[in-house]
């Protein structure tokens, strides 16, 4: 699944980030405050504050191991950035301040582990994140030069800002490429899906414009709901595109049977959503919605197929599928009766309400209907094709 995908690469830049900040912060603490304690711009070794504020910083910072590996292993990951930089620059700011403020001493902060916190942030690819390291480290020290009114703080804060510049460059360049392969993606999905209702429309010529139709009322509903973002609304199209892509396996002769199917022909028609499934399950940017192919047909009252599943127990994203499926069959001509006015499929959709389709979606569809029409028409032209079976 696509999720459990991004949850992976997430969890793996993540413990990427952790290796770095934790070898480097122990590593330059090392050689910083033990190898090389004799340098002249070090604190007097002998400060037992200075000593104190060292071991309190690294007591928070390998705390906070336990509560990061807890975070991975409950997939919520994506915690664990903000927690390490937070707790890092808390206990740097307070023990640079209590250190400083009374302090003869010119300040002297700033690490090769701002450094690496800085140039690495890109890889999490979260313009947010980027935006939370600048402005922490800068808050940092501006409110370190606040309490000790030492201007020398402007040096690390210049530094910083120069390296937050090269850091969002790299992001830039990241999310440029990022968008790039996702629009090849997406050209390469949609010209895939395509092809396949041609073929489908090949076998069944009388369901011309069905998959796509379908697919648009569904994404207009789905984006009424404001409960999708834009990649998740493109998914779901393409799946709505497919939703009867399980149809290929039905015989000509009952596809386009003009008369009332006998229960063994229904019975075989009914077989569409299963096979549709199977036939994507490893599609992949399909399969995130193999329930939309799976479930369409199900309704609320738990009398349809292919699982007989009822209520909230029907996927979300099917439910809102059966009922534009529902509105294009009964708004499209077919081989055994006319297309209904739209009128008399909006009177039948609300009539369905809490029976065949999901109350509050039948709701939303009285809201999205005037929209619903538009796209209708526009499908519509050049479309006088008659429509085919329907189950």
């Amino acid at each position: 699944m696509k999720t459990n995908k991004l949850l992976q690469e997430e969890k793996r830049s993540t413990k990427l980030f952790l290796w770095l900040f934790y070898s480097v912060f122990f590593i330059y603490d090392i050689f910083y405050y033990d190898i090389f304690p004799d340098f002249p711009w070090l604190p007097d070794s002998e400060n037992t504050l200075w000593h104190d504020s060292l071991y309190i910083k690294y007591f928070v910072i390998i705390a906070l191991i336990p509560l990061f590996v807890y975070l991975i292993q409950k997939d919520k990951t994506e915690y664990v950035k903000y927690i390490l930089l937070l707790g890092y620059l808390s206990v740097n700011t307070i023990g640079d301040i209590i250190y400083y403020k009374d302090s003869p001493l010119s300040y002297s902060s700033g690490s090769i582990v701002e450094l690496v916190i800085i140039l690495f942030s890109p890889i999490f690819v979260n313009k947010r994140f980027t935006y939370y390291v600048t402005g922490g480290l800068i808050l940092k020290y501006a409110l370190v030069g606040f309490f000790i009114q030492d201007p020398v703080v402007l040096f690390p804060i210049i530094i910083n800002i120069l390296l937050s510049v090269i850091a969002f460059l790299l992001l830039h360049r990241f999310l440029n490429y990022i968008r790039a392969l996702k629009t090849s993606y997406n050209e390469r999905l949609e010209g895939m899906v395509k092809g396949i209702i041609a073929t489908i429309e090949l076998k069944d010529p009388y369901t011309r414009g069905h998959s796509e139709r379908v697919a648009a009322y569904a994404r207009s509903m789905a984006e009424a709901t404001e409960k999708f973002n834009k990649e998740e609304l493109y998914d779901f199209y393409y799946a709505c595109l497919l939703h009867d892509i399980g149809k290929v396996s039905i015989p000509d002769s009952i596809l386009t049977k003009s008369g009332k199917l006998s229960d063994n022909e229904y019975e075989i028609i009914k077989t569409h959503p299963v096979v549709g499934a199977k036939a994507i399950q490893d599609v992949e940017g399909i399969i995130d919605n193999i329930d939309v192919i799976y479930h369409h047909h199900e309704r609320w009252d738990g009398k349809g197929y292919p699982d007989g599943l009822a209520g909230e127990n029907i996927p979300y994203l099917a439910r809102i599928t059966a009922i534009a499926d529902a509105f294009d069959a009964m708004t499209s001509s077919r081989s055994y009766r006319p297309a209904l006015p739209y009128e008399e499929a909006y009177k039948r959709i609300v009539e369905g309400k809490g029976t065949q389709f999901d109350p509050q979606l039948v709701e939303l569809f009285m809201r999205v209907y005037p929209t619903w029409i538009e796209i209708s028409k526009q499908y519509s032209k050049g479309m006088d094709m008659k429509g085919g079976r329907e189950a």
